[in-house]
């Protein structure tokens, strides 16, 4: 596999690809396809193509005006671009999209004149058609763009970046009430120069189309030639961007023509040419050294050195001060490791020796010492000893190396936002991060939380032209998508508020109801009054998305209501037999009265969960490069005129579901959205959250960036930060926090080769998802060539071009000893507006059929064929050579909800189990992992595979107590003083490595017994029935899914009242029939010593203390049966009188039959 560096200087076949698309260029002039923005989506549309013109031609009427009900807009794709595709993919599978004549592609028709516009208008306006509009399609469907007169019901926001936002000027044009073109900061655009006349997209398309003519002053407009183009391209920056835009430097491999085109359309920002990277990447050029002695400049557009008397008051500028000191900036680094301490990590390991060393000793003296009175009893016990010895040190090894990291957030605005030679004006360089928020069902997952997590990322601490947010609503609700319109609105509110008040943390909900002073550490004096406005908006907020469900219902009865009153009308005039019932589809309405596309309250043929088109909607358009001031205007609930009011960019994503297709559940869906911002925003950098965990800590990322971003980042895969949970009962009764696994597991593979992925929370590097190796060691000649492309990314050139790009800006800053790097300043340049093409494309890849023969799910994106996609993900980078890091910050970086109810929580770890019984048996199974993958690190993953199979072993050692106490035998023949000894070793070595981990990885001993206790309580019950399962799964192919089969009430008005719900499951069954059975074994084995003539108290007390070790560890399980205040359900009882006398009479059986082996009343009797 080639390296990604391989890749940005030429390999992948790019090269190759880009020589194509010159090549089609050179051969058609006439062609006005935007490079980049279109090959993906619109490729051949040429105007020397005569042939299938009713496909690709518009008449001067096919743009309507606006109306109340909305408007369709038509997109294609050439065929001609996807016929040499057609031997690979076959040509059933192509996908069409009609592309919409735009103010700056204008597609041909019978008319002989066709005004090429000015390319700053065309940009502005499409950006506000695209963020009005949207988008739909899928397999055999055409993508449509719906121009939607509101997104909501109710008023709408002003935001200019918001879609469907209120305010501004109508088209000036008679007969028209559609709004005037309006650019992304809410200024007017007025294509004429002359009169300043307001006129829509559409209008203003359409008289370019006829007369030529401004409808206003009957002037013409001014028409644009081939030649002036570029210069236009560049007039149309702002004054204080031209400098960059000038100078800006190609895409690594990118062609001559066209390529700043392709560029700024792939990528959020600019990247730099292959040859700068080659040459500037060098350990032994000191750059900072030789821009400070030698007073020169390098690289285009940066401002020339300043003389020696400039600074200090001296020269023309008195207010430059001291001059920076570059070469402190790059050299400092912006993360480091520090090892714990060699007090406590010194007698860690040797304990770990000793015990593993005390382990073999005991285990050979159980073997060589049988017990003859019960041998059974003895071989049963002696394997399990043997098992669990084992697993220890599966999950011991790995721990041997803990560390700790720490990040200098300093460091990182110093380097990268901060003014230097490169960046003249501190233009954040920080590289571009698309945010993923996954969301299924809104009646599981509350529209509410998802609303608040969005919330938490639009105000994170990034650059907001840098960030991109996407939800993926894999449910296709239409209340999803309502609340989140309702979310984009009030982030206008909420998101300066944040910024201008510092708050934290940025997620409403926890904010409003954080106790103590809320005034603490804030200095304004409108603080008080902008949180009281802030926090009733908030409220109001909240009852709209309650209310949202009944509101989408009212409004389709109503429409369906309507829709039925005219069919009724029109059969009774055309003279159809009025008792002939009708067949109308019970639809679900949009708030602009056009059909919802995706899934319907009464599920239709095309509208049901599994049956939809793929829906795309920009709920927040791209922000501009600079900072938009707000206002103190009346109409603004604070005063935000010192406050950059622009807003990250928010994206609405509900992939394309067909019958007969598997879409892979969360992970399919997980590599739509990559797909989807690879297209729309191409962030080098990916973050995914779950709906329900949101950013705790604004700075989250930049933690993240610092990693990624430092000397050695370039071969970091990924960035896992720990889960933290709230709403969890004060005892932490089923160990929901899970602090042992995230703070010290986690902690100690760090100091390999890095944590496994957990699902959330974790922030990507997007090439390591497009299964490359890690870069280095490996040979940069080997390319894959062009063909191949569409067998590993499927059919979209567009997505293809974004690859290098990515790879490109996801490098560390050039510096000494820095490999594979870009020049500093490369990615300031701002990013450009999207357009309809952009979105169709985004369509494209989103289709139901778009994976069919390619390797996505396989070697590319999120691994398919587990339930725990995650860890399968972030082994399959682990075998690639990459690392990852575990980022724990001060305070959490995200936090989320966790099921505290009993039944909940085991389903969630019958899950995890499940999906590593799957790994166990799969090819993923770390015994059969390459040698990039670590030692220890090997271990690790054998662990994961293979903790579920210790539940066998341990509901065998379980029961042995109970056994032992039934029949007057114990494991060993005599409790002799070697066997005391080597316990009590084992015991106390096990306690003080407790103690030590407590010690280094800061968590709590009543912590570490919790997940003890619920170690025994799962592997009894959930690892035991994902064993079960996955066996039979491998085996016979049989899926076995335990679903609740009871349930009772809980108490709303109680924070915790669902930790006393008790929901009846079969997973109850085992551990319920071990206490039961070691409750009757005690009584029994009591009742036999007291009355016994000669009792052996060494085994009752032998067979007591395990039999209480036993119910120590179910404790909290028994504890959660019983409810509250006697509402334990009468099925608790029902089980538990039945196993208790099938128990009895199984011992009443066994004890009559064995009575005359016993003598000296060995037997139980009643006095």
């Amino acid at each position: 596999m080639v390296s990604p560096k391989a890749s940005a200087t030429g390999g992948l076949g790019f090269r190759n690809m880009a020589q194509q698309q010159q090549q089609q260029q050179a051969g058609n002039p006439n062609n006005n396809t935007r490079p980049g923005a279109t090959e993906g989506s619109s490729g051949g549309n040429n105007n020397n193509n005569t042939s299938g013109s009713s496909n690709n031609t518009v008449a001067p009427g096919h743009h309507g005006h606006h109306n109340s009900s909305g408007r369709y807009m038509n997109l294609s794709r050439d065929e001609s671009e996807m016929s040499e595709l057609d031997s690979e993919l076959g040509s059933e599978f192509l996908y069409t999209v009609h592309i919409p004549a735009t103010p700056e592609y204008q597609l041909m028709s019978n008319t002989p004149t066709v005004r090429p516009m000015d390319p700053a208008i065309a940009a502005k306006a499409d950006q506000q058609f695209v963020s009005n509009a949207i988008f739909t399609g899928g397999f055999k469907n055409k993508a449509r763009g719906h121009e939607m007169e509101k997104m909501r019901d109710g008023v709408e926001g002003n935001h200019p970046q918001l879609a469907g936002a209120r305010g501004g000027p109508t088209c000036s044009v008679d007969g028209c009430d559609g709004k005037a073109m309006r650019d992304e900061r809410g200024n007017d655009i007025t294509p004429c120069d002359s009169c300043g006349f307001r006129v829509c997209r559409d209008c203003y398309i359409d008289a370019l189309n006829g007369s030529g003519k401004c409808p206003g002053c009957k002037k013409e407009y001014k028409m644009i030639t081939d030649e002036e183009e570029p210069s236009l391209l560049l007039a149309q920056e702002d004054s204080e961007n031209d400098m960059r835009t000038s100078g800006g430097l190609p895409l690594p491999g990118g062609a001559d023509n066209g390529g700043a085109k392709t560029e700024r359309r792939l990528s959020l920002l600019k990247s730099a040419e292959p040859g700068l990277i080659s040459t500037q990447s060098s350990a032994d050029f000191d750059h900072a050294r030789w821009l400070y002695q030698t007073k020169g400049s390098y690289g285009y557009g940066n401002a020339l050195w300043p003389t020696e008397d400039t600074y200090n008051g001296g020269g023309d500028n008195p207010d430059l001060g001291i001059p920076p000191n570059f070469k402190d900036q790059i050299r400092r680094p912006l993360s480091r490791k520090f090892a714990i301490s060699a007090k406590i990590l010194t007698p860690y390991r040797l304990l770990v020796v000793i015990r593993m060393a005390v382990l073999a000793l005991f285990l050979a003296w159980r073997v060589k010492h049988k017990n003859t009175d019960a041998v059974w009893l003895w071989g049963m016990s002696v394997v399990c000893e043997i098992w669990f010895a084992f697993s220890w040190i599966l999950d011991q090894l790995p721990k041997l190396c803990p560390i700790n990291r720490l990040t200098d957030l300093q460091a990182l605005k110093d380097k990268f936002e901060t003014p230097s030679a490169e960046n003249p004006r501190g233009q954040s360089d920080l590289p571009g991060v698309d945010v993923f928020v996954s969301t299924a069902d809104p009646e599981k997952e509350p529209p509410l939380t998802t609303s608040n997590t969005i919330l938490s990322i639009l105000a994170a601490d990034y650059p907001l032209e840098k960030l991109g947010c996407y939800l993926s609503d894999d449910g296709g609700a239409l209340l999803t998508f309502e609340a989140l319109a309702e979310a984009a609105s009030f982030a206008r509110v909420w998101v300066p508020f944040c910024r201008k008040h510092n708050i934290e943390p940025r997620n409403p909900e926890t904010y409003f109801l954080l106790k103590g002073d809320p005034t603490k550490n804030k200095v304004r004096p409108d603080f008080v009054k902008d949180r009281r406005h802030v926090k009733r908006e908030y409220d109001e907020f909240k009852v709209r998305i309650n209310g949202l469900p009944d509101a989408i219902r009212r409004r389709s009865d109503a429409y369906n209501a309507h829709e039925e009153i005219q069919a009724k009308r029109a059969q009774l005039e055309s003279g159809r037999d009025p008792l002939e019932p009708l067949k109308i589809p019970k639809a679900t309405w949009m708030a602009d009265g056009t059909h919802w596309p995706g899934t319907w309250l009464q599920p239709s043929k095309e509208h049901a969960r599994g049956d939809h088109a793929g829906v795309i909607q920009v709920m927040l358009a791209p922000p501009t490069g600079e900072p938009l001031m707000g206002s103190s205007d009346e109409e603004n609930l604070i005063d935000t005129s010192d406050v950059d009011i622009r807003l990250p960019m928010l994206v609405y994503v509900s992939r394309e579901k067909r019958p007969g297709y598997d879409h892979n559940k969360k992970a399919g869906a997980m590599n739509a959205l990559v797909r989807t911002s690879a297209v729309m925003s191409n962030g080098p950098f990916i973050l995914n959250l779950d709906c329900d965990h949101y950013i705790f800590n604004s700075l989250a990322i930049r933690e993240a960036m610092c990693f990624f971003l430092d000397k050695d980042g370039d071969t970091i895969a990924y960035v896992q930060f720990p889960q933290r949970f709230e709403g969890v009962d004060p005892n932490d009764r089923y160990a929901n926090h899970n602090t042992v696994f995230f703070d010290v597991n986690m902690r100690a593979l760090d100091g390999l080769q890095g944590p496994v992925y957990v699902g959330t929370g974790c922030v990507f590097r997007r090439i390591a998802l497009y299964g490359f190796d890690a870069p280095r060691g490996h040979d940069e000649d080997d390319e894959m060539e062009a063909a191949m492309l569409p067998k590993r990314y499927g059919s979209s050139l567009v997505f293809a071009a974004s690859i290098p790009v990515a790879e490109f800006q996801g490098r560390p800053v050039a510096g000494p000893g820095v490999q594979n790097s870009r020049p500093a300043g490369a990615l300031t340049a701002p990013r450009e507006p999207l357009d309809a093409t952009v979105v169709s494309e985004a369509i494209n890849v989103i289709s139901s059929f778009y994976e069919d023969k390619t390797e996505w799910g396989g070697r590319v994106g999120w691994i398919y064929g587990s339930v725990t996609e995650d860890v399968v993900t972030g082994f399959r980078m682990h075998n690639r050579g990459w690392r990852s890091i575990y980022c724990v910050t001060t305070p959490d970086a995200f936090r989320g909800t966790a099921p505290i109810n009993l039944t909940d929580r085991l389903h969630q770890v019958l899950r995890w189990a499940t999906g590593s019984v799957e790994i166990f048996f799969s090819r993923n199974n770390a015994l059969l992992a390459s040698t990039r993958l670590k030692f220890l690190q090997r271990i690790a993953y054998m662990n994961v595979g293979i903790y579920p199979f210790t539940s066998i072993f341990l509901l065998v050692y379980c029961f042995l107590p109970a056994l032992s106490l039934f029949t007057g035998q114990f494991i060993v023949q005599n409790l002799n003083l070697s066997f005391l000894v080597y316990l009590l070793t084992i015991t106390i070595t096990l306690c003080l490595l407790a103690v030590l981990e407590v010690k280094w990885s800061h968590i709590t001993l009543e912590e570490w017994w919790r997940n003890e206790q619920f170690w025994v309580i799962g592997g009894t019950s959930a690892h035991l029935a994902a064993v079960f399962q996955g066996i039979l799964k491998v085996v016979a192919g049989i899926n076995i899914s335990f679903t609740l089969t009871s349930k009772s009430a809980a108490e709303e008005d109680d924070e915790f009242a669902d930790l006393y719900t008790v929901k009846w499951s079969s997973l109850f069954i085992p551990p319920i029939t071990i206490i039961l059975t070691n409750l009757i074994g005690i009584a029994v084995a009591v009742g036999r010593t007291v009355y016994s003539t000669s009792p052996e108290w060494s085994k009752l007390f032998g067979g007591v203390f395990f039999s209480l070790w036993v119910l120590m560890h179910l404790y909290p399980f028994a504890k959660g049966l019983m409810g509250r205040r006697g509402r334990t359900p009468t099925i608790i009882y029902v089980w538990s009188g039945l196993l208790a006398v099938i128990i009895s009479l199984l011992w009443v059986y066994l004890s009559s039959s064995s009575s005359s082996a016993q003598t000296n009343g060995g037997g139980f009797q009643f006095p």
